[in-house]
Parts: C-alpha cells; structure tokens; sequence
C-alpha cells in the first residue's frame, strides 16, 4: 500500500500556488541544499554532513525527516556487504533538478553572487550540468572524469549537455584531480590551469587540449540590476 506523503508541520501559507506548494515543500533553510547534494545518488547521514559543513547534525536529522515525511526522499538500507542506511530521492525528488538547476542559474545574475566560496562536489557537479554553453562544446563528444578525494563521478560531454554520475573516473578521456574549489577556480575564476598545477591544487590527466576548452565551456551569465 502506498504511503501518503503529508507535510511535516502545519502550513505556512494558505495558497493553492504551485511556487506556495514548493515553499512549503523544500522551504525550510538547508533543505534544498540537501536536495541538490542527493541528485547523484544516494548518501550516506555523513556524507551528506560532509558536503554541508556548516549544518548540526541535529538540523541535518530534523531536514531529512521532514523531507521523508513529504515523499521527497526516502531511507534504505544497502545490502551486505555494504549493510549502512542511506538517503535517496524518490521520483518527486528528482524532478526537482530542473528547478534547483534554474534557481542557481538565475541566481547567479545577482551581483550578490560569488563564484569563490566554498561549494561541495554535487554543487560544482550540478553546475557544469546548468551552465553549459551549447555553441562552445560543438563537436565535441568525450568522456570526463572528475576526482575530489574519495567521491568520483563520470560525464559524458556534448554539445547537448554534460551527463555526470557517480562512478570511476578511470578511464576517461580527461580527469580532473583537485577539489571542488579549485576546479571552480579554473572554470568560474579564470585561474590558468597551468598555475593550479604548478601549485599542486590540480592534476590534470589526458587530453589537455580538450582541458583548456573544458575551463571555457560554462561561462556565468551577466549580472542584471
């Protein structure tokens, strides 16, 4: 029998709106943060913690039981030899790339907005997915891998999009070692890619051509005011 979501608490507005209906949903600080470092994948209560390190645990635990108790996300445990509980989207959860994919992008047009702070993997991840400029990566069709510490993921790169996942970067035509913000560094920042390998913050390995391309591909929108 299918379980009902239902909200964690009473409503805040009385709006039939769909944006309301959104608000009331992932409205609460934190909570779509959590949503976005989810969208690669099921996590585990530490690394999500990890990817978000300026939230308690206490907070953390109250966010992921409201969200499960609207049908966002769900608790499960992996099978042996794994045997740990983690956390996972459900379909509704999903859904909501688009939308977190768009907040960011309009956001970025706020002159508020500062590419050098610090961001996790799912976020630079989730990044290059909303800011790829279609006529910059014409003719290109390759296989990028990214590494930041333990967490891996691998993207296939067209023109149409950069579709990343979780998984072994070994074996792609680019990888990326570094951390989150460094790569940012290169991408958002400007930084040359040769002075964050000079400097130790970036390994580059394969195709370098395509690495300078790659730096160029996801240009930040203009400010509006």
């Amino acid at each position: 029998m299918t379980r009902t979501p239902k909200l964690p608490r009473e409503r805040w507005y009385d709006d039939a709106c769909g944006t309301a209906m959104a608000l009331e949903l992932v409205g609460e600080r934190w909570s779509l943060l959590i949503l976005r470092e989810l969208m690669f994948g099921p996590r585990r209560f530490g690394e999500l913690k990890s990817g978000l390190p300026g939230i308690s645990a206490n907070v953390l635990t109250q966010r992921l039981e409201g969200m499960e108790t609207s049908g966002i996300l769900i608790r499960r445990k992996l099978p042996p030899p794994a045997s740990v509980q983690v956390y996972e989207l459900t379909r509704l959860g999903y859904a909501a790339e688009t939308v977190v994919k768009e907040l960011g992008r309009w956001a970025a047009q706020s002159p508020l907005h500062d590419p050098t702070l610090p961001l996790s993997a799912a976020s630079i991840m989730l990044s290059f997915r909303t800011m790829l400029n279609a006529g910059r990566a014409e003719g290109i069709d390759a296989q990028i891998g990214f590494r930041f510490g333990d967490e891996e993921f691998r993207g296939r790169l067209t023109k149409d999009e950069i579709a990343i996942h979780r998984g072994e970067a070994a074996g792609a035509d680019l990888i990326f070692t570094g951390t989150p913000v460094t790569l940012a560094a290169a991408v958002y920042g400007g930084v040359p890619l040769q002075e964050l390998e000079q400097a130790g913050a970036l390994t580059i390995e394969g195709d370098r051509a395509l690495a300078a391309r790659f730096v160029t591909l996801f240009p930040l929108p203009d400010k509006l005011i």
